[in-house]
């Protein structure tokens, strides 16, 4: 019988061969995002970050962040998010068509941003639908998929395309079919995805290398700093006042309040 610290030590074991996958196949991929990012923030544009159930996680992730940078926008909309009930709501809404045209046509999304995409199979129709209306607009698309999974899976768009077929730049995850990375005796089903803890070091490591590049071309660049330390909470009021125009989270009492 394999322990459970046997499939803890599996886990981490896998996640190293993962991230060295990564390092080795998507390095050069992760530094074209970095420079996309930093020409968007230097040209004074946009960032949004965008996914549908847990691939929405890593918009979360991104913004308001303790190391982040402060003008990494999230696009959120109604039933696509883990936060409602039933959560099975978010697999139907992903699947309808036009959806996302509706989403980003209500976002200040244009012509010189860039919006980040995630999605493990890429096949849904609203992740299409925004990356399509998004490019459409005169954004650039950053995908972030699993090219495994999103290879082997037909498209539920119109189009017949998966969201790395529709994207400017595709970051593949380099995770197992099915984002499941485990198979325990017993089981029928993979346990153990790795989409999140791999999609965030990944995107993690890009919004470092673009601050590096920012700091190059001579701008400030909006990182955000924990407000648990001393001169933190001073320190994310000043770059939220320097970045209004471009930060969108903040709601329009505070927008005001900075004029």
């Amino acid at each position: 019988m394999v322990s459970k610290m046997d499939q803890i030590q599996a886990y981490f074991t896998n996640m190293e061969a993962i991230l060295h996958r990564v390092m080795e196949t998507q390095h050069q991929a992760l530094l074209q995002g970095a420079e996309m990012l930093r020409d968007a923030v230097v040209g004074g544009h946009n960032l949004f970050a965008f996914g549908c159930s847990h691939a929405g996680l890593l918009a979360l992730e991104l913004y308001y962040r303790t190391g982040g940078m402060a003008v990494i926008n999230p696009v959120r909309a109604p039933g696509l998010n883990l936060d409602i009930d039933p959560a099975t709501m978010t697999s139907q809404l992903e699947r309808l068509p036009e959806y996302g045209k509706v989403i980003v046509d209500n976002q200040p999304l244009g012509a010189g941003d860039v919006i980040i995409i995630h999605s493990v199979s890429g096949r849904n129709t609203v992740t299409v639908d925004v990356a399509l209306r998004a490019r459409e607009k005169g954004a650039k698309v950053i995908a972030l998929t699993n090219m495994e999974t999103s290879q082997s899976v037909p498209s539920r768009h119109p189009s017949g395309k998966n969201l790395y077929q529709v994207a400017d730049l595709v970051l593949d995850n380099c995770g197992c079919m099915g984002d499941g990375s485990l198979v325990i005796p017993g089981v029928a089903e993979k346990v153990a995805p790795t989409s999140t803890a791999v999609g965030a070091a990944m995107l993690n490591a890009m919004v470092a290398q673009a601050v590096e590049r920012i700091v190059q071309a001579g701008v400030i660049p909006p990182v955000f700093i924990s407000a648990n330390v001393e001169g933190g909470d001073q320190h994310n009021k000043e770059m939220l006042a320097k970045y209004k125009k471009h930060i969108f989270y903040m709601g329009t009492t505070w927008e005001d309040s900075q004029c």
